[in-house]
Protein backbone atom coordinates (compact mmCIF):
# COMPACT_ATOMS: atom_id res chain seq x y z
CA UNK A 1 0.00 0.00 0.00
CA UNK A 2 1.34 3.27 -0.96
CA UNK A 3 2.74 5.37 1.96
CA UNK A 4 0.14 8.17 1.30
CA UNK A 5 -2.98 5.74 1.72
CA UNK A 6 -1.84 5.08 5.20
CA UNK A 7 -1.90 8.49 6.99
CA UNK A 8 -4.53 8.94 9.36
CA UNK A 9 -7.65 11.12 7.85
CA UNK A 10 -6.97 14.29 9.66
CA UNK A 11 -3.12 14.03 8.22
CA UNK A 12 -5.74 13.56 5.21
CA UNK A 13 -7.57 16.70 6.25
CA UNK A 14 -4.29 18.54 6.45
CA UNK A 15 -3.08 17.62 3.24
CA UNK A 16 -5.67 18.78 1.24
CA UNK A 17 -5.75 21.99 3.57
CA UNK A 18 -2.44 22.15 2.65
CA UNK A 19 -3.26 22.10 -1.71
CA UNK A 20 -6.04 25.07 -1.26
CA UNK A 21 -3.71 27.75 -1.98
CA UNK A 22 -0.73 25.37 -4.11
CA UNK A 23 -0.70 25.40 -7.55
CA UNK A 24 -1.90 22.86 -9.71
CA UNK A 25 1.42 21.61 -10.69
CA UNK A 26 2.53 20.97 -7.26
CA UNK A 27 -0.85 18.83 -6.49
CA UNK A 28 0.19 17.10 -9.31
CA UNK A 29 4.02 16.73 -8.69
CA UNK A 30 3.17 14.91 -4.95
CA UNK A 31 0.73 12.42 -6.36
CA UNK A 32 3.45 11.35 -8.68
CA UNK A 33 6.06 11.16 -6.06
CA UNK A 34 3.27 9.86 -3.83
CA UNK A 35 2.48 6.98 -5.83
CA UNK A 36 4.32 3.90 -6.74
CA UNK A 37 4.58 3.79 -10.94
CA UNK A 38 1.37 1.65 -12.30
CA UNK A 39 -0.26 2.82 -9.22
CA UNK A 40 -1.83 6.06 -10.28
CA UNK A 41 -3.54 7.50 -13.30
CA UNK A 42 -5.02 10.39 -14.68
CA UNK A 43 -8.93 9.34 -15.57
CA UNK A 44 -10.15 11.88 -18.05
CA UNK A 45 -13.54 12.04 -20.44
CA UNK A 46 -10.95 14.46 -22.74
CA UNK A 47 -12.93 17.73 -21.49
CA UNK A 48 -11.24 21.17 -21.48
CA UNK A 49 -9.65 20.19 -17.91
CA UNK A 50 -7.62 17.34 -19.15
CA UNK A 51 -6.06 19.28 -21.90
CA UNK A 52 -4.87 21.53 -18.91
CA UNK A 53 -3.92 18.56 -16.80
CA UNK A 54 -2.07 16.79 -19.31
CA UNK A 55 -0.17 19.98 -20.72
CA UNK A 56 0.90 20.19 -16.62
CA UNK A 57 2.06 16.77 -16.76
CA UNK A 58 3.95 17.01 -19.54
CA UNK A 59 7.07 18.59 -17.78
CA UNK A 60 6.16 16.17 -14.53
CA UNK A 61 5.07 12.85 -15.89
CA UNK A 62 4.55 12.43 -19.52
CA UNK A 63 4.03 8.80 -19.40
CA UNK A 64 1.57 8.53 -16.87
CA UNK A 65 -1.34 5.95 -17.97
CA UNK A 66 -4.67 8.13 -19.16
CA UNK A 67 -7.60 6.26 -18.79
CA UNK A 68 -10.55 7.10 -20.66
CA UNK A 69 -14.14 4.84 -20.84
CA UNK A 70 -15.44 4.47 -24.16
CA UNK A 71 -19.26 4.05 -23.74
CA UNK A 72 -19.43 3.56 -27.45
CA UNK A 73 -22.03 6.17 -27.00
CA UNK A 74 -19.67 9.62 -27.83
CA UNK A 75 -20.03 12.19 -30.46
CA UNK A 76 -17.83 11.16 -33.13
CA UNK A 77 -15.82 14.49 -32.63
CA UNK A 78 -15.23 13.31 -29.15
CA UNK A 79 -13.63 10.31 -30.50
CA UNK A 80 -11.52 12.02 -32.70
CA UNK A 81 -10.41 14.75 -30.11
CA UNK A 82 -9.48 11.51 -27.93
CA UNK A 83 -7.16 10.50 -30.79
CA UNK A 84 -5.98 14.11 -31.09
CA UNK A 85 -5.18 14.50 -27.99
CA UNK A 86 -3.30 11.15 -27.66
CA UNK A 87 -1.14 12.27 -30.73
CA UNK A 88 -0.39 15.74 -29.05
CA UNK A 89 0.56 14.27 -26.33
CA UNK A 90 1.88 11.21 -26.75
CA UNK A 91 -0.37 9.65 -24.18
CA UNK A 92 0.18 6.57 -22.85
CA UNK A 93 -3.61 6.22 -23.27
CA UNK A 94 -5.92 2.95 -21.76
CA UNK A 95 -9.67 2.86 -23.03
CA UNK A 96 -12.06 0.86 -21.57
CA UNK A 97 -15.31 -0.65 -23.05
CA UNK A 98 -18.70 -2.20 -21.82
CA UNK A 99 -18.20 -4.44 -25.17
CA UNK A 100 -16.47 -4.79 -28.57
CA UNK A 101 -18.65 -2.36 -30.61
CA UNK A 102 -22.09 -0.62 -30.33
CA UNK A 103 -23.80 -4.03 -32.25
CA UNK A 104 -22.59 -6.33 -29.36
CA UNK A 105 -23.93 -3.11 -26.63
CA UNK A 106 -27.36 -3.39 -27.99
CA UNK A 107 -27.47 -7.09 -28.58
CA UNK A 108 -27.01 -7.29 -25.48
CA UNK A 109 -29.12 -4.56 -23.89
CA UNK A 110 -31.51 -3.81 -26.53
CA UNK A 111 -31.49 -0.25 -28.36
CA UNK A 112 -31.91 2.95 -26.37
CA UNK A 113 -31.29 1.25 -22.77
CA UNK A 114 -30.82 5.14 -21.64
CA UNK A 115 -34.77 5.27 -22.35
CA UNK A 116 -35.33 2.44 -20.57
CA UNK A 117 -33.42 2.55 -18.16
CA UNK A 118 -31.26 5.30 -17.37
CA UNK A 119 -29.02 3.59 -14.19
CA UNK A 120 -28.63 0.72 -15.58
CA UNK A 121 -27.50 2.43 -18.96
CA UNK A 122 -24.95 4.31 -16.54
CA UNK A 123 -23.94 1.12 -14.53
CA UNK A 124 -23.23 -1.24 -17.70
CA UNK A 125 -21.82 1.50 -20.19
CA UNK A 126 -19.44 3.79 -17.73
CA UNK A 127 -19.38 2.36 -14.07
CA UNK A 128 -18.41 -1.36 -14.70
CA UNK A 129 -15.76 -0.68 -17.04
CA UNK A 130 -14.45 2.60 -14.95
CA UNK A 131 -14.10 -0.24 -12.20
CA UNK A 132 -12.41 -2.13 -14.52
CA UNK A 133 -9.75 0.46 -15.19
CA UNK A 134 -9.37 1.58 -11.88
CA UNK A 135 -9.01 -2.23 -9.83
CA UNK A 136 -5.30 -1.90 -10.05
CA UNK A 137 -4.59 2.04 -8.72
CA UNK A 138 -3.97 3.60 -5.65
CA UNK A 139 -5.36 6.69 -6.77
CA UNK A 140 -6.27 8.60 -9.86
CA UNK A 141 -6.45 12.21 -10.90
CA UNK A 142 -9.47 13.93 -12.09
CA UNK A 143 -10.17 17.24 -13.75
CA UNK A 144 -13.34 17.80 -11.97
CA UNK A 145 -14.16 21.39 -10.11
CA UNK A 146 -16.36 22.82 -7.53
CA UNK A 147 -17.70 25.96 -10.22
CA UNK A 148 -19.38 23.05 -12.38
CA UNK A 149 -22.61 22.00 -10.34
CA UNK A 150 -23.69 22.22 -7.01
CA UNK A 151 -23.11 18.24 -6.61
CA UNK A 152 -19.41 19.26 -6.91
CA UNK A 153 -18.78 22.96 -4.92
CA UNK A 154 -17.46 21.69 -1.82
CA UNK A 155 -14.88 19.22 -3.38
CA UNK A 156 -11.53 18.97 -2.05
CA UNK A 157 -8.36 18.74 -3.90
CA UNK A 158 -7.51 15.88 -2.21
CA UNK A 159 -10.20 12.86 -1.29
CA UNK A 160 -10.16 9.98 0.42
CA UNK A 161 -12.19 6.43 0.19
CA UNK A 162 -11.12 3.20 0.20
CA UNK A 163 -8.33 4.54 -2.75
CA UNK A 164 -7.77 8.15 -3.27
CA UNK A 165 -8.76 10.85 -6.20
CA UNK A 166 -6.37 13.93 -6.79
CA UNK A 167 -8.59 17.00 -7.97
CA UNK A 168 -5.99 19.62 -8.70
CA UNK A 169 -8.33 21.86 -10.47
CA UNK A 170 -11.21 21.79 -7.90
CA UNK A 171 -10.57 25.46 -7.01
CA UNK A 172 -10.15 26.69 -11.25
CA UNK A 173 -13.22 28.47 -12.82
CA UNK A 174 -14.45 28.19 -16.27
CA UNK A 175 -12.97 31.11 -17.44
CA UNK A 176 -9.08 30.19 -16.04
CA UNK A 177 -9.61 27.32 -17.68
CA UNK A 178 -10.14 28.20 -20.72
CA UNK A 179 -7.82 31.08 -20.66
CA UNK A 180 -4.99 28.22 -20.14
CA UNK A 181 -6.21 26.05 -23.18
CA UNK A 182 -6.16 29.19 -25.48
CA UNK A 183 -2.51 30.91 -23.90
CA UNK A 184 -0.84 27.58 -24.71
CA UNK A 185 -3.07 26.65 -27.98
CA UNK A 186 -3.90 23.84 -26.48
CA UNK A 187 -6.57 21.17 -28.59
CA UNK A 188 -10.43 21.31 -27.50
CA UNK A 189 -13.10 19.62 -28.65
CA UNK A 190 -14.52 21.59 -31.46
CA UNK A 191 -18.39 20.96 -29.98
CA UNK A 192 -17.53 23.49 -27.27
CA UNK A 193 -17.43 26.55 -29.65
CA UNK A 194 -21.18 24.93 -30.60
CA UNK A 195 -22.73 25.65 -26.77
CA UNK A 196 -21.81 21.99 -25.76
CA UNK A 197 -20.17 23.29 -22.50
CA UNK A 198 -20.07 19.60 -20.86
CA UNK A 199 -19.76 16.41 -23.05
CA UNK A 200 -20.63 13.37 -22.32
CA UNK A 201 -22.98 10.30 -24.54
CA UNK A 202 -24.31 11.92 -27.19
CA UNK A 203 -28.02 11.21 -27.05
CA UNK A 204 -27.84 12.73 -22.73
CA UNK A 205 -25.90 15.72 -23.53
CA UNK A 206 -27.39 18.93 -25.18
CA UNK A 207 -26.11 22.60 -25.55
CA UNK A 208 -25.71 25.21 -22.55
CA UNK A 209 -27.89 27.90 -22.17
CA UNK A 210 -26.93 31.50 -20.50
CA UNK A 211 -27.12 31.49 -17.33
CA UNK A 212 -26.91 28.06 -16.51
CA UNK A 213 -24.29 25.94 -14.49
CA UNK A 214 -21.76 24.25 -16.80
CA UNK A 215 -23.31 20.71 -16.72
CA UNK A 216 -26.77 21.20 -17.50
CA UNK A 217 -26.72 20.19 -20.88
CA UNK A 218 -25.71 16.52 -19.11
CA UNK A 219 -28.83 14.44 -18.91
CA UNK A 220 -31.14 17.65 -19.22
CA UNK A 221 -34.92 17.05 -17.42
CA UNK A 222 -33.81 13.59 -16.26
CA UNK A 223 -32.70 14.75 -12.46
CA UNK A 224 -29.37 13.54 -12.70
CA UNK A 225 -26.12 15.38 -12.53
CA UNK A 226 -23.43 12.70 -11.89
CA UNK A 227 -22.74 9.26 -13.60
CA UNK A 228 -21.61 7.62 -10.22
CA UNK A 229 -17.92 6.68 -11.61
CA UNK A 230 -16.73 9.13 -8.53
CA UNK A 231 -18.30 7.45 -6.13
CA UNK A 232 -16.80 3.80 -6.73
CA UNK A 233 -14.55 3.31 -3.75
CA UNK A 234 -16.61 5.90 -1.73
CA UNK A 235 -17.53 4.75 1.81
CA UNK A 236 -21.19 4.44 2.14
CA UNK A 237 -20.50 8.01 4.13
CA UNK A 238 -19.29 9.55 1.74
CA UNK A 239 -21.72 7.68 -1.49
CA UNK A 240 -24.64 9.68 0.40
CA UNK A 241 -22.77 12.85 1.10
CA UNK A 242 -22.45 13.16 -3.08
Amino acid sequence: MSPALMLEPARLAALSTRFEEAAAEDVLRWAVESFAPGRLALVSAFGPTSSVILHLLRDIAPDLPVVFVDTLHHFPETLQHVENMRRHFGLNLKVYRPCADRAEFEARYGPRLWERDLDLYQQVSKVEPFRRATEGLDAWITGRRREQSETRCELPVVETGQRMKINPLAGWSRKQVWHHILEHGLPYNPLHDLGYASIGDEPLTTPVHDGEHERAGRWRGMGKLECGIHLVDHTPEQAAAD
